[in-house]
């Protein structure tokens, strides 16, 4: 695998190492071993999957907060999706900034995003599926999101939002 850091600590794109044959394609997607290179040893306690019907749907930003934060690992295996990422932790360089990248069931990329953080993606295809896995148990009452269309935050998507959730909608401007 290889780990990408980005202009936000400890917030990598992962690209499996992929074999293709005449069988067809195959890719490992989480090794302990291997996210030891940059310090991960968290176990993954629960996943999740997304399938989206519309082009132009978005999720997010969600987040937990203390003792339930967690760490995310993303990956798109169908259609194609701009996932975004807010740093959140208020004691670090890049508080309040994003960072998005596209991963699509094509290019197998996947995100992996720590405790601290938004999340939220805006499909770019019909039918986009996302397997998503965690560190920390969904609990209803540390279940927080802030907009992505704040401008606080100024986050650029590449097209436009047609599908949101009236939750998602609802969240509250950061002061």
């Amino acid at each position: 695998m290889k780990f990408t850091g980005t202009k936000i600590k400890d917030l990598y794109v992962i690209e499996p190492d992929i074999i293709i044959d005449d069988r067809g394609m195959f890719a490992r997607t989480y090794c302990k071993k291997e996210f030891a290179v940059i310090n991960f040893s968290k176990e993954f306690v629960q996943m999740n999957f997304s399938f989206n019907y519309k082009k132009g749907t978005l999720r997010g930003m969600h987040y937990q907060v203390h003792p339930y934060e967690e760490t995310k690992l993303i990956r798109c295996s169908s259609g194609k999706c701009f996932d975004i990422a807010v740093d959140l932790r208020k004691d670090s360089e890049t508080y309040l900034q994003w960072f998005g990248t596209e991963l699509s069931g094509e290019n197998s990329k996947m995100i992996l995003i720590p405790e601290g953080f938004a999340h939220g993606f805006l499909t770019l295809e019909d039918n986009t599926e996302l397997v998503y896995h965690h560190t920390e148990y969904y609990t209803s009452a540390a279940d927080r999101g802030i907009r992505y269309d704040d401008r606080a935050l100024n986050i650029r998507l590449p097209s436009e939002v047609i599908v949101i959730s009236d939750k998602d909608k609802s969240y509250p401007l950061i002061k």
